[in-house]
């Protein structure tokens, strides 16, 4: 990228780099030094409060996608793109009761796996680790990515660099503070995130006024305004349901269930997703404004950025790095950590029969964090399609998930054959949806499939599950 296309001085970049790298380090150090066991690393010993359990819940689901590919989807797919984003909040919303559910099924639970274990057995266990820990895989690219993408666009600072420190860092204080330094500086980060949308969102309507916008993309660009835009009618529902199997199924979604006090799960992932609600409708409105603004966006997932910089000059780059940044770290964090305590309790632990001491399993939570951050690493490092296809790509592996979570935690006639039908079938035809149609199809029909399944198995199963067997102590 040359010069003359970058808004902020590549050493103001590096400062600001600098500065919240050492910011964020030393809070996880300060947070993570009464860790002494793996469940105060991977849980921060079950006793999150309201206030901090609402923080994380929205600072989490605001990722670098929420700021970045918001306006992308604005962008290309118009004003249902931008809505289509916002319906992800439902995801944080519907796990509100279910949380309150697993904590009570599950109160000495530590994963998301530990209940594909216990609930349905081996076989369907496999398949999921192999289905989260994929998607968990390509959702800390995407975030890398971004943050790569962020600083190149801002600054000038090569991709390559940007995204080695921004991962860098996020990697040496989750491994040192554990849970406990994620949901701290989440805390933190959601404050700085929501207050800086909203003051670029009023900077953005000094400078063009929506009837300006409208008018420009009436004249230039009428389908994106198109009530009946068929690809966007698509993504509502492919991206309301990715939302919901991202969440449903996710350790890092499972883990606060367990590591909230007892009555706070479900107030703290309402509270929290209707604060998220709005957040990715006023980033794609600034990416509808970029053609009123006449910003030119060499690359879709670019705008936001672009526009912002665009508009406030270097004091709106400053402020766009910040607010990115901070959802890069306040996501990053929270999935390194829930990933390590995942591969900790359900491969090392409890498939492999490594478990050793607390200490011992907190030191190899540790160890699992940077081996997850190398890979990341390597995987980001050849630049690879854009935001939406890195991370859409995963859509109907989490789909396929949904039912089986759901009717487990619901239903007593859901049973082994159930679950494992659902995720192999509605995964496998949504894959094959996603290359010969769409990626915005793709999800939806691996959940259509999914629950088919699950409704005709459940209805010809005698079997009745044993809550009591999800109360596993160890």
């Amino acid at each position: 990228m040359t010069t003359d296309k970058v808004f902020l001085d590549p050493t103001v970049g590096w400062i600001l780099l600098a500065l919240f790298s050492v910011l964020w380090v030393g809070l996880g150090i300060y947070w993570g030094r009464r860790n002494k066991s793996f469940e105060d690393h991977a849980l921060a010993g079950r006793n999150i409060g309201l206030a901090l359990g609402t923080a994380t819940a929205a600072a989490t689901w605001i990722t670098s996608n929420t700021t970045m590919l918001a306006p992308q989807f604005a962008l290309q797919l118009g004003v249902w793109g931008m809505l289509a984003y916002s319906t992800a909040a439902f995801g944080l919303i519907l796990f509100a009761p279910m949380a309150k559910r697993i904590r009570e099924l599950m109160p000495h639970g530590y994963t998301s796996g530990d209940f594909f274990r216990l609930r349905y057995g081996k076989l369907a266990w496999g398949i999921f680790l192999i289905f989260t820990l994929f998607y968990s895989l390509t959702w800390l690219v995407s975030m890398a990515m971004a943050g790569g993408i962020l600083l190149e666009a801002l600054a000038g600072i090569d991709y390559a660099w940007g995204m080695s420190v921004i991962l860098g860092v996020c990697v040496i204080y989750t491994m040192r503070g554990g849970l406990a330094a994620v949901i701290g500086t989440d805390f933190i980060q959601s404050l700085i995130i929501i207050v800086g949308i909203v003051v670029v969102g009023f900077s953005v309507l000094q400078n063009v006024s929506v009837e300006q916008i409208h008018a420009n993309l009436s004249a230039t660009k009428p389908a994106l305004l198109d009530v009946l835009f068929p690809a966007a009618i698509m993504a509502i529902f492919n991206n309301l349901l990715f939302g919901l199997g991202e969440v449903f199924h996710n350790n890092v979604w499972w883990s606060r269930a367990f590591a909230f006090r007892k009555g706070v799960a479900g107030k703290a992932f309402l509270i929290g997703g209707l604060v998220w609600l709005p957040i990715p409708v006023a980033a794609g409105f600034i990416a509808l404004a970029s053609g009123a603004l006449g910003v030119a966006v060499p690359s879709a997932d670019m705008v936001g950025p672009l526009v912002v910089a665009q508009v406030l000059g270097s004091v709106g780059a400053i402020g766009v790095f910040i607010i990115v940044f901070c959802s890069l770290a306040s996501s990053i964090d929270s999935l390194l950590a829930a990933t390590s305590d995942l591969v900790t309790e359900d491969i090392w632990r409890k498939l492999l029969k490594r478990g050793g001491d607390s200490p011992s399993l907190k030191r190899t939570a540790q160890m699992v964090t940077l081996g997850l951050g190398v890979l990341t690493w390597l995987v980001c490092l050849p630049r690879i399609g854009t935001l939406a296809t890195v991370l859409f790509f995963a859509g109907p592996l989490v789909g396929a998930m949904i039912w089986p979570i759901v009717t487990g935690l619901y239903w007593r006639s859901a049973n082994a054959l159930s679950a494992v039908g659902a995720m192999v079938l509605g995964a496998g035809v949504g894959l094959i949806c996603y290359f010969a149609i769409a990626w915005y199809v793709a999800t939806l029909i691996a959940t259509a499939v999914s629950m088919v399944w699950v409704l005709v198995v459940c209805a010809l199963s005698s079997s009745r599950f044993d809550w009591t067997r999800l109360k596993e102590t160890a």
